[in-house]
């Protein structure tokens, strides 16, 4: 990684270790409509981390039928993820030092998130990620998930970085295999509450295994 001139950072489960708070949106939703132990299928638990929030609560709504509409469900979630996001998320190990390591090289970073930008930004503050990202940018405002290439092409501008020295970085199979179609190189980020860890790790150009850091790539 000695070329990098520009970094592509996801947020949930790769910067900040957040992604235990769907096990606790699926607990909340089976307490608040009588469906207690609620929990979606893995294929559509998979499906459902990379869309926007509005997107996912319409397939909640309308695949399990919970709530009247997609639009009680996503209030209810945005609470939930409100609260967890102001009060308790953390960076993952290792992740203020390999930014450090990337700001003193110069390298321009961006974020690129699928979590809609009110709540992202909640978590960004808190975390005091303000000094090191160029911009925030989401699926959510864009229209598109990360199944789609669009949120990396619209990020790949913003920084004005050579496709081939910017790097994304994900802890989604599903993303870094659209990353690597449009020839952005990856790095794929273990966390305990995402799937497909074996395509993550054929796929990405880098891997950081469970018990590993960014760190790793200082």
């Amino acid at each position: 990684m000695e070329n990098i001139k520009g970094a592509i950072f996801d947020m949930d489960g790769t910067l900040i270790d957040s992604l235990i708070v769907w096990n606790e949106i699926w607990d909340a939703l089976g307490e608040r409509y009588g469906k207690k132990g609620f929990r979606p299928s893995d294929e559509d638990d998979k499906a459902i981390r990379t869309m926007t929030l509005a997107d996912c609560c319409d397939f909640i709504h309308q695949k399990y039928d919970l709530g009247s509409c997609g639009k009680e469900l996503h209030d209810y979630i945005d609470e939930i993820c409100s609260r967890f996001y102001a009060e308790r998320v953390l960076l993952k190990d290792g992740v203020l030092e390999f930014l450090d390591h990337l700001y003193a090289k110069g390298v321009k970073m961006i974020v690129a998130t699928a979590t809609a930008l009110d709540l992202v930004m909640i978590a960004y503050r808190r975390c005091g990620l303000d000094k090191y990202f160029s911009e925030v940018i989401s699926c959510a405002t864009i229209g598109k998930g990360k199944d789609h290439p669009d949120i990396y092409l619209i990020a790949l501008e913003k920084l004005g970085t050579p496709k081939e020295e910017t790097w994304v970085f994900e802890d989604s199979a599903t993303a870094v295999v659209t990353a690597s179609k449009i020839g952005l190189p990856t790095v794929g980020i273990y966390d305990d509450y995402n799937y497909g860890q074996d395509v993550l790790q054929s796929r990405a150009n880098y891997y950081i295994a469970d018990g590993e850091t960014l760190e790793k790539l200082i």
